[in-house]
């Protein structure tokens, strides 16, 4: 085999051979379509003349780009019974866990996705008909590019597709650049669309597969609630009892954050969430001939709406914007979804285990970070907290109102009511309702509703000067119950819940228990999940700039200056402080002390945290914590604006260690904190910390910083329970990776350090993971339930507690890999000029595409970068340099005895296998000629281009040392073939994207690095139309990879 001039020898991936016949995964090579052709191409490639039944068999392969790595997902070699991946000491995972996962990790079986392929041919007719009516250069430029991804898609190691695609790139003008680019990340998100109704008919076959007649609500799939109760029960692992009691107590709370690279609109997303409805649709077996071809005509109107619809942001969102567009998953999906699940919980309960819920709890909640997270954000200010918080409560109040007028209409009954119930009828001055008591309830209640609506609108009106559009939603309603100015508003949740529950009670003893069960039980349910907050708003801001505030006020009490004090001297008076029930100053002398602004902003944050409902609030998050005294700081500030345990208006101080030190440390800052006995008894025995993992990874390189959260959770849950604490851990993980995203979060949750989650688990949601996970009724549902069954099997679990041995290998594998991370990335003076011209980096920071800029200081260099466009950056790339850079070094192996223990380590401890499966699983995104290319056009130096050669190069160590580890030359055991969806079915589209981006992004900065006054009108309008295919084409690659930051 020759190698091409513009790769390096050695670039090898494995290609795992499936047990089974190739001839039973392959569709018929006489179907129509692109999916077919590239499935007879790789059967041809495998075959070769040979047996079509090939038996488990490895062989390393030259190939152009790591997509192909086929690596086993199950075992390989002896890692569990029956070469099954190993969870924990008395669990294996069961090829059920493949049913309903993204394809992005998933992979495809043709055998099973073949009515995939059919959508795609089906929407990309559609998109490609439209198109050529509207524009038929744009038209043929896209099936020309498509055609050469298809073809590169086919021959991997044949670089000439490559090659046609740069040089077309070159002559592309750039309205034609935009035209194309438009079309390929349209395709690319219809492709999104159809997987998200895919995975869910996945889940229809395998549940059919159960039996016909099975009234079982979910499925028997073991990362399903009834899959993981059906385990434990026939393991012994646990009683009925025991599992009931466990789902009473644990809570899973998912936190919506904004994302500063998420670049859909959210018009478009709605519109995509309703392609995938319209393929549901299409499956229905009832739908005649007329309703298919109506049903076609909706999704020809979408994606011609779609075509007419301008997907770049022209200004960059508010935090007000992000925050609604949060609350719209919320209103559009998981208002509904939420007591779905719980619906379907319950009957899997009384099913399974002989006993139903308590309508009133939930192992579900939800918070937000969307507006009160002020970490390096100068556009979240105390104002826009408040305007976010009575935003929330606004839309709360609408639901709740449009839902309590649709029970008011179903509870028309006359008689047969309980005590209680006509007790609390009666004790309601005014209704027309006399004898129908329900409805006479319900109607206070609306009313009571409607009058904290008008507030908070008022409220609002008064924050932004914009009464017209806050009254929208209330008014039609309004105008039916009179009345509402006369009562009192309602602000907190249990002024609403305990009337229904008594309702609920009163339905149930007279004999209308299914009425009971119906909408008065959602409305329960959406209550004990979202409340009348909507959304617990989190605040977050960092350290210093607390320091800086109490730095202010120590000066100007004349105490000396704070910043200065030593650790010891800043916790003695801290702690006297605390005990001391005078305020260090008047709150309404702020403005006369002469702070700093940024000082009076940050002092102004506690003031508008006070005059909020305590309800509306959850964690105050303090990023980049490193002491004690970081978190003691936080508590008094609360203090002087008369937020304290003892009014229960004091928020939880929630530390987030970040970095390797801080990580390291942590266990420390924990014990000092709780051996100040004041301290134990304002937090009431309860502590919540949260784990970075974007920065952490970013600080140390992703081994290294993986260790580091093992070790620091494992010790700080030691330190915890030493002091009989009740520690929860609040993980702040990204979508990708490199940011500590695992598209599998029952294996996740399962990989956990022992003894750390105990029923308790908060993680962040960010960005298109929020869509990925959220965006459909049915996903969200799916969502829901993964994380009960993570959470409840976890606490059930026999964890395997790593060996003295392996943790000696960990910690050599992290100083290994973290040296030589830090080497590239602090160390080697190429390597920043490298990075921000062979990425996108500096496009991205003037995209529109969040409120938060990418840098917390904006003259900083690599350092100073957010972790999410670091990712972001290597991403759009297909480097993904961020997820793997030092594990070559880490895992390099002076003598075999350290490669038979990683062996070891990577069979029976699932940490660790976890850990460098998702490593496996990035470099199969990685394309090593794509992103040579990006070099070719805009790495200007030579030292640099050397660079990135070196660059690539560790790349081909890495994928080796990885294979070295899994041993995935061993033939031992059942391996599955997992040929990566995205080589097989977004690849054709992303790749001509890719080398689109590289030729506009060296037209650009030619552009831009010419005076601007030197430049005709020509090139001037030549410029914004390339910044436009910039946008377009990081958005297309966005979706193309799924998990962007």
């Amino acid at each position: 085999m020759t190698c091409p001039s513009n790769r390096r020898i050695g670039v090898f991936a494995l290609v795992i051979l499936a047990i089974q016949p190739w001839d039973s995964l392959v569709v018929d090579a006489a179907g129509e379509g692109w999916f077919q052709k590239l499935q007879l191409s790789w059967k041809n490639r495998v075959d070769d003349g040979a047996s079509s039944a090939i038996t488990a068999a490895a062989a390393l392969t030259y190939l152009d780009h790591a997509n192909a790595i086929f690596l086993p997902p199950y075992g390989g070699g002896s890692g569990g019974r029956d070469g099954g991946r190993v969870l924990a000491q008395d669990e294996e995972e069961t090829l059920s866990m493949k049913v309903a996962e993204p394809l992005a990790s998933a992979g495809v079986d043709p055998s099973r996705d073949e009515p995939l392929m059919g959508d795609l041919n089906l929407l990309s007719q559609m998109l490609s008909d439209l198109v050529n009516h509207e524009d038929h250069v744009a038209h043929d430029l896209y099936e020309h590019f498509r055609q050469l991804g298809l073809e590169r898609a086919q021959a991997i190691d044949n670089a000439k597709p490559l090659q046609q695609m740069v040089a077309s790139a070159e002559r592309l003008t750039a309205k034609e650049a935009v035209g194309v680019v438009r079309i390929f990340s349209i395709m690319l998100n219809l492709v999104n669309a159809a997987e998200v109704h895919h995975r869910f008919r996945n889940l229809r076959k395998y549940a059919l597969a159960d039996g016909n007649d099975s009234e079982d609500p979910l499925p028997n799939i073991e990362d399903s609630i009834r899959g993981t109760i059906n385990a434990l029960l026939r393991s012994n692992g646990a009683t009925p009892e025991q599992i009931y009691n466990q789902l009473l107590k644990q809570k899973v709370e998912i936190v919506l954050t904004a994302h500063p690279t998420q670049v859909q609109r959210k018009s478009l997303l709605k519109k995509y969430r309703e392609v995938t409805e319209n393929l549901n649709l299409l499956e229905r077996s009832d739908l005649d001939g007329y309703g298919r071809a109506e049903t076609k005509k909706t999704l020809q109107r979408v994606i011609n709406s779609i075509w007419g619809a301008d997907e770049i942001r022209r200004q960059k969102p508010t935090p007000q914007q992000e925050a609604a567009a949060g609350s719209a998953i919320v209103e559009s999906v998981l208002w509904d979804a939420v007591p779905g699940y719980l619906r379907k919980l319950n009957e899997q309960c009384r099913m399974s285990l002989g006993k139903s819920l308590p309508i009133d709890r939930s192992p579900i909640h939800f918070a937000s970070w969307i507006g009160g997270d002020r970490d390096g954000n100068p556009n979240v200010t105390p104002l826009v907290t408040e305007e976010v918080a009575l935003q929330q409560r606004l839309r709360a109040a609408r639901l709740l109102i449009r839902d309590l007028y649709s029970l008011q209409a179903d509870l028309a009954i006359s008689s047969r009511f309980s005590p209680e119930l006509e007790a609390l009828a009666f004790s309601i001055p005014e209704s027309r309702h006399y004898t129908e008591l329900y409805r006479r309830v319900i109607g206070h209640l609306l009313q009571r509703l409607i009058k904290a609506a008008r507030q908070y609108e008022a409220q609002i009106a008064k924050l932004t000067s914009n009464a017209a559009e806050q009254t929208t939603g209330v008014e039609e309603i309004m105008m039916m119950d009179h009345g509402w100015q006369n009562v009192e508003p309602m602000y907190e949740t249990e002024e609403l819940l305990r009337p229904l529950l008594i309702i609920h009670d009163s339905l149930v003893q007279t004999g209308f228990e299914l009425v009971a069960d119906g909408l008065l039980v959602d409305i329960i349910r959406r209550l004990t999940v979202f409340g009348l907050s909507f959304l617990r708003l989190d605040i977050r801001e960092e350290s210093t700039r607390h320091t800086m505030a109490l730095d202010a006020i120590t000066k100007y009490l004349g105490l000396g200056s704070y910043e200065e004090w030593s650790e010891d001297a800043r916790l003695s008076w801290l702690v006297s402080e605390l005990a001391n029930r005078r305020p260090l100053i008047r709150i309404d002398s702020i403005a006369e002390c002469g702070f700093e602004p940024d000082v009076v902003k940050t002092l102004e944050t506690f003031h508008t945290a006070s005059k909020l409902h305590p309800s509306d609030l959850g964690a105050y998050v303090i990023s980049q914590a490193q002491t004690a005294s970081d978190v003691l700081a936080v508590m008094l500030l609360q203090k002087q604006f008369g937020m304290t345990p003892e009014n229960g208006k004091m928020m939880r101080v929630v530390p987030l260690f970040e970095t390797l030190a801080d990580l390291t440390n942590a266990p420390d800052v924990l014990n000092t904190l709780f051996s100040i006995s004041s301290y134990k008894g304002a937090v009431n025995g309860k502590q919540e910390v949260m784990v970075g993992y974007s920065d952490s990874a970013k600080d140390a390189g992703r081994l290294a910083a993986c260790w580091a959260q093992y070790n620091s959770q494992e010790l700080m849950a030691q330190c915890a329970a030493s002091h009989d604490i009740e520690l929860t851990f609040f993980h702040g993980k990204g979508g990708t990776v490199g940011r500590g995203g695992n598209p599998s979060v029952y294996r996740a949750i399962m990989s956990h350090p022992p003894a750390t989650i105990n029923g308790r688990f908060r993680v962040t949601e960010q960005g298109e993971m929020i869509t990925q996970n959220f965006g459909a009724t049915s996903i969200a549902e799916r969502t829901l339930d993964t994380y009960t069954a993570a959470v409840c099997r976890e606490a059930f679990a026999k964890h395997v507690n790593p060996s003295p041995e392996w943790r000696e290998q960990m910690a050599k594998i992290s100083e290994r890999s973290c040296a030589g991370y830090r080497h590239l990335v602090r160390e080697e003076p190429r390597f920043v000029p490298y990075f921000r011209q062979a990425t996108p980096e500096v496009e991205l920071g003037s995209l529109n595409i969040g409120s938060r800029p990418a840098k917390r200081k904006p003259k900083g260099g690599i350092e100073s970068l957010r972790a999410i466009p670091w990712t972001f950056a290597w991403a759009q790339t297909r480097m993904h340099l961020s997820a793997w850079l030092g594990v070559s070094d880490g895992l390099k192996h002076p003598d075999e005895n350290e490669l038979k223990i990683m062996r070891d380590m990577y069979k029976q401890w699932p940490w660790f296998r976890e850990t460098i499966d998702l490593i496996c699983m990035i470099l199969s995104k990685t394309d090593f000629s794509i992103s040579a290319n990006y070099d070719n056009k805009l790495v200007d130096g030579k030292d640099e281009r050397i660079l990135g050669n070196e660059v690539r190069e560790k790349l081909v160590q890495t994928r080796q040392a990885v294979l070295d580890v899994t041993e995935s030359k061993d033939y031992a055991g059942s391996h599955v073939a997992l040929m990566r969806a995205s080589a097989v079915i977004r690849h054709p589209y992303v790749d001509p994207v890719n080398v689109i981006q590289a030729e506009i992004l060296k037209r650009v900065r030619a552009l831009d690095a010419r005076d601007e006054n030197d430049l005709t009108a020509e090139e001037l309008e030549e410029l914004e139309t390339l910044r436009d295919a910039v946008v377009i084409s990081v958005n297309a690659i966005a979706q193309g990879m799924r998990n962007s930051g």
